[in-house]
């Protein structure tokens, strides 16, 4: 029996081609695709949490550049009481009166802010989902000072610069009780960085109870600089520090141009911050205190500076 040419396990003669069919398989895809562009690669996990990164410092620089909310009908009331500067007042349109937002509208309408009605899903969003009790306090954005401007200051008055610097001071409470005390023992202001510290917010304005109009705070970009800065300015540093030098009674420095730094009640100041102090103070305590609040120490130093410079 002749056998089948088409049969079986090989073939004779032409083939059936793909016709074209298969022709796009047979081109190539490109370049491979950079790492952080491949969804299921690691560097694609990294790229997208430094850009979300970058998109919350984005809004939350934002957030402390733009009007600052002060939410809760006691906190608006305290706020007014204080004279804290306000552009406008919500007010919930059925809110339930008492007198704490009776007398926010009487001490609103003195001052000639304006009070605009809104609705409840109107202070939420204004106020981030804070607990607002139908009002909300609008405040204006801090207008900084540069730290030639607290020169000057001192220079108007014919006085030897007195400033405050602080170093990692994030609480705006600290922050408002140091500019209460600069005004009340002859500071012509405080210093303060840009960044991961206490800025000039409501809660701060209300703590200084009213030195905030007085006293200029500067804000810097980078501390350890602007305290260069000032050094070539004649202005000595120096740093409260548990482990001083000396003790707060024994400064040399008290009535010459003058700069002190506090840091945080934890950490203290930095390590680079203290290198760039012209001298290291500590401030006797007796030894069952561990440390002093970093509101009370900027107090507690600017009164014996005060006090050494009347004497």
């Amino acid at each position: 029996m002749a056998s089948n040419p088409r049969a079986g396990g090989s073939k004779k003669g032409p083939t059936k081609g793909s016709g074209g069919k298969n022709k796009r398989s047979l081109q190539g895809r490109g370049p491979t695709p950079k790492a952080e562009d491949r969804v299921y690669h690691k560097a694609h996990k990294t790229a997208a949490a430094k850009k979300a990164s970058s998109a919350n410092q984005a809004r939350r620089r934002k957030k402390e550049n733009g009007p600052n909310m002060v939410a809760g009908r006691n906190s608006v009331l305290e706020a007014l009481r204080e004279d804290v500067p306000a552009t406008a007042m919500y007010v919930a349109g059925r809110i339930d009166s008492d007198d704490r937002v009776r007398e926010a509208i009487t001490l609103a309408t003195k001052r000639g802010i304006s009070m605009l009605e809104a609705s409840k899903p109107d202070l939420d969003r204004l106020t981030d989902d804070a607990i607002h009790q139908g009002i909300a306090l609008q405040i204006p954005p801090y207008d900084y000072a540069e730290p030639r401007d607290l020169l000057e200051v001192a220079a108007d008055r014919a006085e030897a610069p007195l400033l405050v610097a602080l170093d990692g001071i994030t609480d705006p409470r600290n922050l408002g009780a140091i500019v209460r005390s600069a005004a009340a023992f002859g500071g012509h202001g405080v210093i303060i960085p840009e960044r991961r510290a206490a800025s000039m917010t409501a809660a701060a304005w209300k703590t200084s109870a009213g030195a905030a109009a007085r006293i200029k705070v500067a804000q810097v970009v980078n501390l350890a600089r602007a305290i260069d800065e000032l050094k070539k300015q004649n202005v000595f540093v120096v740093g409260l520090d548990m482990d001083g030098d000396v003790e707060l009674p024994e400064l040399t420095f008290s009535r010459d141009p003058l700069c002190i730094v506090v840091g945080s009640e934890g950490k203290g100041i930095s390590r680079l911050i203290a290198d760039k102090c012209d001298q290291i103070v500590s401030i006797p305590i007796a030894a069952t205190t561990e440390s002093l609040n970093a509101g009370i120490a900027a107090a507690v130093s600017l009164y014996e500076v005060a006090r050494t410079r009347r004497g």
